[in-house]
This record gives C-alpha cells, sequence and structure tokens, in this order.
C-alpha cells in the first residue's frame, strides 16, 4: 500500500468531514437554540445544489452559482420556518417528526416537477480544475482541496460570530435559556427565523460544493442528513466545536475504514471475500465509532459543555 495514496485517502476524509460539518452545524444550531428535531434539513441541502446547478447552466458562473445555492436554501428555509415550523416549538417531538417528514415529501415532488427526474450535473470552474502538486510529490484535486479550506474558513468564520458578535450572543442565550432573552427583550420569533436561516444557507452550500463532484438528484440530501445526525450525536448536541470534531472524524473513519478494512482482510481471506466483509464493516464504521463514544460520554463530545 502506497502511503502516497493513504495520504490522498486522509485529505478526502477531511474534505468529506469539513462538507459534513457544514450540514451538521446548522442541525446542531436550530435543534439546540430551537429544540427542534428537522429532517427537512436534508431538502434544503438539496435545493441548494439544484439552485447552483440551475444558475450555473444559465450564467457559466460557479461563483454566482455558490450565492443562488446560499440565498435559495436561506429563502426557503425562512419560508419553511414562518410557515410551518413555528407552529411546532411548543409540540412534541413525534409531530416534529411528522411534519418535517412531510415537508422532506413535498420538496422532492416539487423539485421532481421543476427540474425533472433526471440529474443534473454542476462543473467547477477551470481555475480550480485539474490537480496540485502537495510536498512529497502528492497530486492533490485543487476542487477537493479547496472544498477543505473553504470548509475550515466557513468554520472558523461561524466560530467568531458565535463568540464574537451581538446575535452570537444572543444565539448562545436562546441555547440556555430561551425564556430568560424573552424576558429580556429580545424578538424571540425573529432570532428563530434568523438561526433557522443561517442553517439553511449552510446546507445549501454543501449541497452546491458537494455537487460539483457527485450529481445533483432528488433526495440526495437524506443519506447526508443521516450522517449529520450522527455527527451530532457524537460531537455533542449544541456544540459547534462538536460539530466540527464529530463531523472530521465520521469523515477520516468512512473514508479510511473503506480504503484500509478490505486491504487488512486481504491479509486473511480471498479478495473477493476481504472486499466483501471489508466494505460491510467500513459502512457500519462509523456507528460503531458513534456507538463507543456514547459508551464514554453519554452526552457526546461536547455535550454540555
Amino acid at each position: 500500500m502506497s502511503w502516497i495514496l493513504l495520504v490522498e485517502q486522509t485529505l478526502n476524509g477531511l474534505q468529506f468531514g469539513v462538507m459534513l460539518f457544514l450540514m451538521a452545524a446548522g442541525l446542531t444550531l436550530i435543534f439546540g437554540v430551537m429544540g427542534l428535531i428537522n429532517l427537512v434539513h436534508g431538502s434544503l441541502y438539496m435545493i441548494g445544489a439544484f439552485a447552483a446547478a440551475a444558475v450555473a447552466a444559465a450564467t457559466g458562473s460557479f461563483l454566482l452559482a455558490l450565492i443562488a445555492s446560499l440565498a435559495a436554501a436561506a429563502a426557503a428555509g425562512v419560508v419553511v420556518e414562518t410557515t410551518v415550523i413555528r407552529r411546532l416549538y411548543d409540540r412534541d417531538h413525534l409531530d416534529q417528526v411528522l411534519a418535517t417528514f412531510a415537508l422532506i415529501l413535498i420538496f422532492s415532488e416539487g423539485t421532481r416537477w421543476v427540474f425533472g427526474s433526471f440529474p443534473l450535473f454542476l462543473d467547477p470552474p477551470d481555475y480550480l480544475s485539474g490537480s496540485v502538486s502537495l510536498p512529497f510529490g502528492i497530486e492533490y484535486s485543487r476542487y477537493r482541496l479547496s472544498l477543505i479550506v473553504v470548509g475550515l474558513a466557513v468554520a472558523a468564520g461561524l466560530f467568531w460570530m458565535i463568540a464574537k458578535t451581538r446575535i452570537g450572543i444572543r444565539i448562545r442565550a436562546g441555547e440556555n435559556d430561551r425564556e430568560m432573552i424573552g424576558a429580556l427583550g429580545i424578538d424571540i420569533s425573529s432570532l428563530y427565523t434568523l438561526v433557522f436561516a443561517l442553517g439553511a444557507a449552510l446546507a445549501g452550500l454543501a449541497g452546491a460544493l458537494i455537487g460539483a463532484i457527485q450529481s445533483v438528484q432528488v433526495g440526495m440530501g437524506e443519506p447526508v442528513l443521516i450522517l449529520a445526525f450522527v455527527v451530532i450525536v457524537i460531537g455533542g448536541i449544541g456544540s459547534i466545536k462538536g460539530a466540527l470534531i464529530g463531523a472530521i472524524l465520521v469523515g477520516l473513519t468512512d473514508t479510511l475504514g473503506g480504503f484500509l478494512l478490505p486491504k487488512l482482510f486481504a491479509l486473511f481471506l480471498s479478495p473477493s471475500a476481504a472486499t466483501s466483509v471489508g466494505s460491510s464493516l467500513a459502512s457500519m464504521s462509523i456507528y460503531i465509532l458513534m456507538a463507543g463514544v456514547l459508551l464514554v460520554r453519554p452526552k457526546g463530545l461536547f455535550g454540555g459543555v
């Protein structure tokens, strides 16, 4: 096994992890501040991807496509929060699950009606195509490396906003004591709408960025949503730091597990059996990781911190 290939797979895992963070950060903010189980988050990811693909096809500009993904997902988030979600805050979690699951079906069929059933394709811009030379002779995709940089930059900006700005103070206060900030005269409804729109925009951005790697299609958000829930369980519900650490752990575990486990079992089994067993265990690896973390830290790595 080439160590260069191992480094490339590690970078792929890091890239996957920071993209998961964009999904999980919004999800953990929404749950932490609002106490809402938001299954529609994956549909907002899909909306961002489709908006980016449509704008890129119409204008040829990847930058405009990213802006469109942010705007479309945030706008969809505001509409969903003000028309549906706002009525669910005082309801139990089962009602929230049923309502947001219904929204998944509505968004899926609506997207299919507008864009059709065939996948769309979003090409990265020319200046991000090809590969870049890293130290020790490693050649790596320029676009995937850019995703890592963008994801980490967004994470840094989100940490700064939560820690240093007035909006961030209100979000942290809303997470700790919603009744108190309402008593202090802060408009809770506007705060909730802002948080939901921010989470939706992050999900839409993630969908657009990943859309240049894989095809953009109806239902693409649901598998990512499951992984995002795994991330926030591992990191701790309501913790942005936990979402980042958990996302990177999940990304590395998923990618390196799929790469290393078949090779490990090839030492003892036939090539076909090693591939089958290794791939099966690799698909389970993130859930094994989640179970191991919860055995040691039932609230997640940074839950309650």
